[in-house]
């Protein structure tokens, strides 16, 4: 079942669609204002989806290398053009000199480019019939690669693009059947224009808990990226922070490139800059490396009230409580 109890994408022998044709589409707009609103968000059809989004593709990646084989939709050739075309939007847009190291002020010029032309991306990719949804698609898009004013990024906007890729399974652009190419080619190619951001403009990490947090910038392709690890053969937790397993294997593995991109960012020892990481690393199996990281996402990134009152609800990611 994909998300939970109610199927959301539409499997590729049911063509009736997911949603109804009168679907409302609405703008998305905050609705967590305040801390005592985070039982509202706990309790909302949107956190219900959400985490059924995220686990359902915990369980399709389970055991799957990156390299491994699976079908390409249309759907899936169309978001990664559009990502291609952000990644161009950076060569196009050099950092600026500037006195500050940090948060260079060209992120400002790429990110306008953005916010003008996102509605069109996203009508782009969604079927004809569904190019009602774009502006309502199109904000969490535009939530997804970072603020403008701060010049920063975080677990915040990660998520954001996962909801967006949870809207277009809703308005069934993507299907059942998309899975590991949601994960392997789209998520895994949006992971990669984030971090040519993030070294360009030498982006801040948003609400970073420095060394004590997991990672500056993601979380959700190491929960993903474990997944990919459970029952490997050879393979355990204590190898990933062995530079030479991680150069070597780092291909099929989202959780290595990960961690190879920390040790090209980052200098000194491993446990000093990554020491949450270097702890996981101690953890007997992958099953309970992927457990033991959804609980923390849980609690250190959905259950934090400094992380929900940026996120944004509409007629796709509801904030009414689930329906019983």
């Amino acid at each position: 079942q994909w998300m939970g109890k109610r199927q959301y994408c539409s499997s590729p022998e049911d063509d009736s669609p997911p949603i109804p044709v009168c679907q409302n589409f609405m703008v998305p707009k905050k609705e967590i204002s305040m801390f005592p609103d985070m039982g509202k968000w706990k309790r909302s059809q949107a956190y219900a989806d959400y985490m059924g989004f995220i686990l359902t593709l915990n369980e399709g990646v389970k055991g799957k290398k990156l390299t491994c084989e699976y079908k390409v939709s249309e759907t899936i050739e169309k978001l990664l053009a559009l990502l291609g075309t952000l990644d161009r939007w950076i060569d196009e847009t050099p950092p600026e000199d500037q006195p500050s190291r940090f948060g260079n002020k060209a992120y400002r010029t790429w990110y306008a480019k953005l916010d003008q032309e996102a509605e069109g991306l996203v009508a782009a990719v969604i079927p004809e019939d569904k190019v009602a949804a774009a502006p309502e698609i199109a904000v969490y898009l535009k939530e997804a690669v970072g603020n403008s004013t701060r010049i920063d990024y975080g677990t915040g906007h990660e998520a954001a693009f996962a909801i967006f890729l949870c809207c277009l399974c809703k308005i069934g652009a993507l299907r059942v059947d998309d899975q590991l190419a949601i994960i392997f080619k789209v998520f895994d190619r949006y992971l990669v224009v984030m971090r040519k951001l993030q070294k360009t403009y030498r982006m801040e990490p948003a609400g970073s808990q420095g060394v004590w947090g997991l990672d500056d910038f993601q979380f959700l392709p190491f929960i993903w990226g474990s997944s990919q690890f459970v029952d490997h053969p050879t393979l355990e937790p204590k190898h990933f922070v062995d530079e030479k397993v991680v150069n070597e294997n780092h291909h099929d593995y989202m959780f290595l490139e990960c961690i190879k991109f920390i040790n090209e960012m980052k200098t000194g020892p491993f446990a000093e800059h990554s020491n949450q990481l270097w702890n996981i690393s101690a953890v007997p199996t992958w099953s309970k490396v992927n457990q033991g990281l959804i609980r923390m996402y849980k609690a250190e990134c959905l259950e934090k009230f400094p992380v929900i009152q940026h996120f944004k609800f509409g007629s796709l990611i509801s904030i009414q409580p689930v329906k019983p």
